[in-house]
């Protein structure tokens, strides 16, 4: 019996003496002959794509800025302006109000992206498509010149580059500097535009049946019949819905852009609700399906933005829309 006993207090001792070392020893590192602490530093690694910022000025005569920019998919010509159209306009405006002042558009391109476009470089693509846009706003052509830069450009992992460059020169007639605030009413550009694009079917489900998915960060329109908030359903658009739902899933701090355009039939105001009424719509029809509302952006843009012209049965059909693209920059 009295055997047992040594041995217990034996077994006890040697538990207390180990904690008690392991305590001081190991974890305060307080004996001699410990090693140094290995300090690990340590590393911020992310995987998001700052998306670099809008910053437009001519001297102290105008200024406009946004924490978006204009995209540009890889070794395509074509822009994607959604993001920062207010901007964009309130340049057109200066512009026109300004006959004797010019801006060169520099369109920046990478060494190893692919020319696919009928210019000299992808860079000149990638300017004249800013430049359609400011022709399409009333610009007059001769004060909107291209130009084309090789940069080494960052891309998201939607493999997109954004950013071109503003250069002025001539001489500026307004007296004060322009901001977004000051040009607020008179952003809205004529629907006189000087070119337009040529309509991909006589009908909305012509237009809607043409309109093929590319990427959820490719704008997609969505066709309407007249008056309706309905849109037409195709393979691809529920496609470009399907990939957008995983997209958001995975990336709960990405958004999707809806943008609503109507043609020019009716008052201008009453256009505007409109258009806000069907980007809401397929708004609600995307939660039903299972995207979070505060996942999706509404935008009405009314008539002031036509892709075909307003004077024909067809342009009038292919400028009811809705366009859908998802927006990069972080929430």
């Amino acid at each position: 019996m009295s055997t047992v006993k040594t041995l217990t207090w034996l077994v006890l001792i040697s538990w207390i003496a180990g904690g008690a070392y392991w305590h001081v020893c190991q974890i305060k590192q307080l004996c001699d002959g410990n090693p140094e602490p290995v300090v690990v530093s340590e590393e911020v690694s992310s995987t998001e794509f700052d998306i670099p910022a809008l910053d437009i000025q001519d001297a102290n005569s105008f200024h406009v800025t946004s924490i978006h920019n204009l995209g540009f998919a890889r070794s395509r010509g074509g822009v994607s302006t959604e993001a920062v159209q207010p901007q964009l306009q309130s340049l057109a405006v200066y512009l026109k109000a300004n006959p004797r002042k010019t801006v060169k558009l520099v369109g920046y391109y990478a060494s190893d992206e692919e020319n696919n476009t009928a210019f000299q470089s992808l860079g000149l693509a990638r300017a004249d498509a800013i430049k359609q846009y400011f022709l399409k706003l009333g610009v007059p052509d001769k004060q909107v010149l291209t130009e084309a830069e090789q940069r080494a450009l960052a891309f998201s992992p939607a493999d997109s580059s954004y950013g071109a460059g503003f250069v002025f020169s001539g001489t500026a007639e307004v007296a004060e500097t322009l901001t977004e605030e000051k040009l607020t009413e008179t952003t809205q550009p004529a629907s006189t535009a000087t070119s337009f694009e040529v309509p991909k079917g006589q009908t909305e489900e012509e237009l809607a049946a043409a309109a093929t998915y590319e990427s959820i960060f490719r704008p997609m329109e969505l066709y309407f019949p007249l008056s309706s908030n309905q849109f037409i359903r195709t393979k691809d658009n529920e496609t470009f819905f399907n990939e957008v739902k995983k997209y958001l899933k995975q990336n709960p701090n990405k958004r999707l852009i809806l943008t609503g355009h109507t043609d020019s039939e009716g008052p201008d105001d009453s256009n505007l609700r409109l258009s806000k009424s069907r980007a809401e719509a397929v708004k609600r029809q995307f939660v039903r399906k299972g995207i979070k509302p505060d996942q999706i952006i509404t935008i009405g843009k009314g008539e002031t933005q036509p892709l075909a012209d307003n004077t024909l049965p067809a342009g009038r059909k292919a400028n009811r829309r809705v366009t859908m693209v998802i927006d990069e920059q972080k929430m």
